[in-house]
């Protein structure tokens, strides 16, 4: 039966039924796909979709996040698309939106994070499993609230050479300010470049190093303390900065052991 729904972006998508031949084109959805138990009609991911590392293997690669290739998308022939605004260029999209449904998310804060999962649960016929996960993750939420009340500033670094930080108006700052942290570059909009000296003049409490997507490692950490000799520097797992799928369940019991390294 014929049923249509509505995407983060308001658009209208018109489905022939349940889909059966799904192809995700975000890591962190495609992880939540299989946590709602749709891995049996997951028949395309990205380069770049890891999780559940023993159930991806086998799958069918498209390319990248960016730069995914849909004449192999084609060839599947999908019944559902899953994307994301921030993570898919918009001309890839558009092309594919000429030929199958596809459904995206536009996610800046925690609650579009749930309400994304809501509506992939809606349209998969997965409802139960998804206000289950919905629920996981605001029980869990709600307790860090409560916990975690200091409130230090924090720069966290996505990117080396050049800087790139996490500012205003992203998921990742949402993540910072409900674990108890405020972002020192609060005050620039999305993912600007920095120099060290606005690294230096922003006197965070800490610098948060990213493990995606620059892959910042232990040895990383000489080189932003000596810039910033009073900050702790620390690097931390970017999936639970920055995945707002189903791995958000264990985001809030990871901030409150972050809480307690400060």
């Amino acid at each position: 039966m014929r049923f249509s729904v509505k995407d983060q972006l308001n658009h209208e998508i018109l489905l022939p039924g349940l889909p059966r031949r799904i192809v995700s084109l975000v890591p962190s959805q495609t992880e939540l796909l299989f946590d709602l138990g749709l891995g049996s009609s997951i028949v395309g991911i990205t380069n770049y979709c890891i999780y559940p590392t023993d159930k991806v293997k086998g799958l069918t690669k498209v390319g990248g996040t960016k730069n995914f290739n849909i004449e192999v998308i084609k060839k599947l022939s999908p019944d559902l698309i899953i994307g994301n605004k921030e993570e898919n260029e918009r001309e890839g999209i558009e092309a594919l939106k000429k030929y199958f449904p596809v459904w995206m998310s536009n996610i800046i804060c925690l609650d579009d994070a749930l309400d994304m999962i809501t509506g992939i649960g809606t349209l998969t016929g997965k409802t139960p499993e998804a206000e289950n996960i919905v629920s996981s993750i605001q029980r869990s939420f709600s307790l860090l609230q409560y916990s975690n009340t200091f409130s230090k500033s924090v720069a966290y670094l996505i990117w080396r050479k050049p800087y790139m930080v996490a500012a205003s108006h992203t998921f990742i700052d949402d993540m910072l300010q409900r674990a108890g942290f405020t972002n020192a570059f609060a005050s620039l909009l999305r993912y600007p470049y920095i120099t060290a000296v606005q690294l230096q003049e922003a006197q965070p409490a800490y610098i948060f190093l990213s493990s995606e997507p620059y892959p910042f490692k232990e040895k990383h950490l000489a080189e932003f303390q000596a810039l910033c000799p009073t900050s702790t520097v620390l690097v931390v797992d970017g999936e639970l900065f920055s995945w707002y799928g189903s791995r958000l369940e264990h985001s809030a019991a990871y901030f409150s052991k972050l809480v307690l390294l400060g």
